[in-house]
């Protein structure tokens, strides 16, 4: 199966807590690190170094979608919270679609949310990759 994450978390959320969504998300889909193809999160977060730990930690490059693209996707969970901060009702969801290339029929994982130690939050979505 290959699969793309979409990511999404507070502003300095550690590498570890992004780490533990994951592995957590991907155990519900009964999937692996290995099946990761693509990641993608939103621009506001490319200097997000949590998520550049992870990405390098995971030998991945992150995709970077301004918020006016992932606003354009048609999500299950769509947050009014996350468009007032972001500018795109979704961020993790529509990010993974999007590097996908897919639609939300091929979601696995909806919006897994996960609060670190000191209260940050990590989000990730996975979606089948079409083909």
């Amino acid at each position: 199966m290959n699969l793309a994450l979409g990511l999404g978390c507070d502003r300095n959320t550690p590498a570890a807590t992004i780490q533990q969504v994951i592995d957590e998300a991907l155990a519900q889909a009964g999937a692996t690190l290995a099946e990761v193809r693509a990641v993608a999160s939103i621009d506001l977060k490319a200097d997000e170094v949590g998520l550049a730990e992870v990405a390098a930690a995971n030998g991945w490059t992150i995709r970077f979608y301004p918020a006016a693209e992932l606003a354009t996707v048609d999500v299950p969970n769509p947050s009014e919270t996350v468009r007032k901060y972001t500018g795109t009702p979704s961020v993790s969801e529509a990010a993974a679609i999007l590097v996908a290339g897919a639609d939300q029929s091929q979601l696995l994982i909806e919006k897994h949310k996960l609060r670190g130690p000191d209260g940050r939050n990590a989000t990730v979505s996975i979606v089948r990759m079409p083909g």
